[in-house]
């Protein structure tokens, strides 16, 4: 079984109200993280991520759970179903929503799966290489990928931010869930984030930060200062939850340690 360490941040950045939620911890013999981003009219944003959280901790703690995709998938539907029965009559335009991130980590097979919807992200870093293994529910990543737009113009689009998809909304959901389990190698790290998080950072930030830390919470310290040092104006709520396997930075020295001329 490999050694799985985890640490979580969360800030309310230059906003009233911090309306990300996360949770992390143990099940069965294995480990899982969940982040949500919540939006909705008088705060109620707030309110989507933290049902949507908790109603992944409660379905994962309720029994033992079977390690798989249809599991997760369930869990994540669920907590669609959770936020939508917490809505108020004739929201409206200020209905409350959430975005939301899943992964869960099974020790005794050392694999790993992962689910999300709306456009809090997974990265996966190996070896010194980044890899984000989520696609964003939101309108201008669905121009991207119609090739309407490079990546480089959908960072300053006006649209960026647009979901077509989140838990609570009215219609029915469909969680983009891996359909088999990978496997996970020691020195593998991940981040689960919001978009106040990923989108204060370039991604070379996330991988040079990885290699000077000595521990996940240091990682998400490090990237935290990044972020408050550019002193946005306008800067979101930013929440992350960073998942070790083993120790990265010392796999990342040593491969490129490998690559010395």
């Amino acid at each position: 079984m490999l050694d799985i360490a985890i640490a979580t941040r969360s800030e309310r950045g230059k906003r009233e109200n911090n309306e990300d939620d996360l949770s992390a911890g143990r099940v069965g013999s294995g480990w899982y993280a969940v982040l949500a981003d919540g939006a909705g009219g008088h705060a109620h944003g707030a309110e989507a991520s933290q049902i949507a959280v908790d109603c992944v901790e409660e379905v994962m703690h309720r029994e033992e759970p079977q390690f798989s995709p249809e599991h997760l998938h369930h869990t994540v539907l669920a907590a669609h179903a959770e936020v939508q029965r917490h809505q108020q009559p004739g929201d409206g335009a200020s209905r409350m929503h959430s975005t939301i991130v899943v992964l869960w980590v099974d020790g005794s097979s050392d694999r790993a799966l992962w689910s999300h919807v709306g456009d809090s992200r997974l990265y996966r870093l190996r070896n010194g290489a980044i890899d984000l293994v989520t696609s964003d529910d939101s309108v201008v990543q669905r121009m991207v990928d119609a090739g309407l737009l490079t990546a480089q113009q959908a960072q300053h689009h006006p649209k960026k931010n647009q979901l077509i998809a989140a838990l609570g909304i009215q219609d029915a959901v469909e969680p983009h869930t891996l359909a088999q389990p990978v496997a996970i190698e020691e020195g593998d790290a991940f981040l689960l984030c919001s978009d106040g998080w990923w989108d204060s950072l370039e991604e070379s930030v996330i991988t040079d930060t990885l290699n000077d830390a000595s521990s996940p919470d240091e990682w998400l310290t490090a990237m935290q200062r990044h972020i408050e040092a550019l002193d946005h104006p306008r800067q979101d709520n930013f929440s992350a939850v960073a998942v070790w396997v083993g120790d990265p930075g010392a796999t990342t020295r040593i491969m490129g340690d490998v690559t010395l001329p």
